[in-house]
């Protein structure tokens, strides 16, 4: 017997049980059931020989929560508990126990709520439990479980620490990513895009950006938010066609041209995404200039001439990154960028080139710099010279009896450059504490260490 098959309806009516017939406290694969990934093309069938009561036994392995109970780990969805708003809704941070249900260990959880008044809906939240639901890999955000109660909607994930890679790359007075955490986190996201397309049945993510790459505490990337992912062409076919979704800046032009969809889509978006990392620039500002408001359309040209590079690297790395690294990253990128679809590399390539540069030992080091006032110093100088005159004309008053003021005047002025020498030794010692090294010298000095939370 082939293996079963879900249609559409099915898991669609099993979010309208009635309150009293509370969910399976998991969903878990059944042993007589071969398995094969089920996806969106799966659940269009228009029939089915399943009933409402197989769907306490399909393809997956999440935990089926109430409302009730997910109200009960985000305390009411309460402000102090917000995390984030995006295309699909709210998301709250929450912590679950191992007394909530059997199984599930102790952990702080992102609780994602649809936005009933929204541009997303089921259709979204299904995707979202049909692809994380089966697909695991260190790259994907690890989805717990969900809830499906009346016109309710919940997603449970893992509680990623660092939130995600827009807040961090583009957020106001705070420290500049490292050149080498930069490499990380990209080659990070690589590797998830890699795994969707090499899938049996590849699944095009279709929505990369910055904002859906989550990081944890040792920056290792994760993507997330698979609401607009689908299926991507099998056998003979090239390419499906759907309807433009996606993000302003992120899109590829043949897809929002022809609305053709290919796994190189999704190669595109990650190209801007990896110009970002380069730059520190969004992909579309509206506060630049005409001409520098579209990032692609402004860097790409550069990317290719070594002596412009220096123009669009991001300032606030300060020089401190491989210039080799960064030649091959800017080549990369600008390959990835390609307007014509079939000239882009695979994720599976960029994977490879993305590890390399990690390799690369060519960093410069920073020196422990720190600057050191002089004008206090001349000021010094100058009052010295003129105690010495002011020593010479003492012997020259002494037989009028001016000198006792003068020395007088003499002790006073010591005190005040005393205090002066102390003030300027405090200056220096705090300029020492705000020293900075290079992303390389911590590096070298702490190995990977270099991107462990602190204790």
């Amino acid at each position: 017997m082939g293996p079963n098959k879900f249609t559409w309806k099915i898991l669609s009516l099993a979010c309208f049980k009635t309150q009293h017939s509370l969910p399976e406290p998991k969903i878990q694969v059944s042993n007589l059931i071969t398995f094969q990934r089920l996806s969106l093309s799966d659940l269009s069938n228009p029939g089915s020989p399943l009933s409402v009561s197989d769907f306490s036994n399909p393809f997956f392995n999440l935990h089926v929560f109430t409302l009730k109970e997910l109200e009960m780990v985000t305390h009411h969805f309460s402000k102090s508990n917000y995390l984030g708003e995006g295309g699909f809704g709210t998301v709250y941070k929450g912590f679950m126990t191992e007394k909530l249900r059997p199984g599930l260990k102790a952990q702080p959880v992102a609780v994602k709520v649809l936005d009933l008044n929204g541009s997303q809906g089921h259709r979204e939240w299904l995707a979202e439990v049909i692809f994380l639901g089966q697909l695991k890999n260190p790259h994907l955000v690890n989805l717990i479980g969900y809830c499906c109660e009346d016109e309710h909607r919940l997603l449970v994930y893992e509680y990623m620490e660092r939130g995600n890679l827009e807040t961090l790359l583009f957020k106001r007075y705070s420290a500049a990513l490292p050149w080498l955490t930069r490499l990380k986190i990209a080659a990070g996201a690589a590797k998830g895009l890699a795994f969707l397309h090499g899938e049996e049945k590849p699944v095009i993510y279709r929505d990369f950006k910055a904002s859906n790459v989550l990081l944890d505490s040792d920056y290792n990337a994760k993507l997330s938010d698979f609401g607009l992912a689908t299926d991507g062409p099998q056998g003979d076919d090239t390419h499906i066609t759907t309807r433009v979704m996606g993000t302003e800046g992120y899109a590829a032009p043949e897809y929002i041209m022809t609305g053709h969809l290919t796994t190189m889509s999704d190669v595109f978006s990650f190209g801007v995404v990896l110009l970002e990392l380069l730059t520190g620039r969004r992909s579309v500002d509206k506060n630049r200039p005409s001409r520098e408001k579209n990032l692609v359309k402004w860097a790409r040209p550069l990317l290719k001439d070594h002596n412009k590079l220096d123009q669009i690297m991001d300032p606030r790395l300060e020089g401190q990154y491989s210039t080799e690294g960064a030649r091959k990253a800017a080549a990369l990128t600008y390959q990835c960028l390609s307007h014509h679809c079939k000239s882009r590399p695979t994720m599976s390539t960029v994977v490879k080139t993305l590890d390399s540069l990690l390799e690369l030992n060519d960093m410069p080091i920073g020196p422990f710099v720190f600057a050191v006032p002089t004008e206090g110093k001349n000021k010094e100088c100058s009052e010295q010279e003129k105690e010495k005159e002011s020593e010479n004309e003492c012997l020259e008053l002494k037989d009028e009896n001016k000198c006792e003021e003068n020395e007088a005047e003499l002790k006073d002025k010591s005190r005040n450059r005393h205090k002066k020498g102390h003030r300027h030794r405090r200056r220096i010692k705090s300029l020492r504490s705000r020293a900075v090294y290079s992303d390389t010298a911590l590096y070298k000095t702490l190995g990977t260490g270099l991107y462990s939370p602190r204790q």
